[in-house]
């Protein structure tokens, strides 16, 4: 049974869109004016690229389940272990980090908004392509009815 489709609302979308920028754009205004070695942030930006993309994937991959579309259960847990896997590398990060503990809260904060709003972001942009143009999700081989 597949679950009903609706059009997110358009300040929904926006909201998403929002949350992305501020939760992205805070953690990355804060690496650059960080004072701290060009490596330490060099791992918090790979963190952070790394958490988008793991959920974005997680999302995916769950959502593609949920439309019975294939999803391996070996992908399925390399999504969910990697999303533990960057919420632990941020977590180990500060733990260790030499911030000051209102520092380390703002990186925590902007990192789970933007894994949030990833996801967000990433199931509206799905949601309206299907009810635009009634498009296939990419990875659906089912086959489709001739228009």
């Amino acid at each position: 049974m597949k679950p009903q489709l609706q059009r997110p609302t358009a300040a929904f979308v926006g909201a998403a869109w929002v949350a992305l920028f501020v939760g992205a754009g805070t953690y990355m205004a804060g690496l650059w004016n960080a004072a701290m070695q060009l490596n330490e942030k060099g791992y918090y930006f790979v963190i952070l690229m790394y958490g988008l993309f793991s959920a974005v994937s997680l999302q995916k991959t769950v959502r593609d389940r949920m439309e019975g579309i294939p999803a391996t259960g070996l992908y399925f847990g390399l999504c969910w272990v990697s999303v533990g896997l960057s919420l632990l590398l941020l977590a180990v990060g500060l733990w260790n980090a030499t911030l000051a503990p209102a520092e380390k809260g703002f990186y925590a904060m902007a990192y789970i908004l933007s894994l949030f709003a990833a996801v967000t972001v990433q199931k509206n942009v799905r949601d309206v392509a299907l009810l635009q143009g009634g498009t296939t999700p990419i990875g659906d081989t089912r086959p489709q009815p001739l228009e």
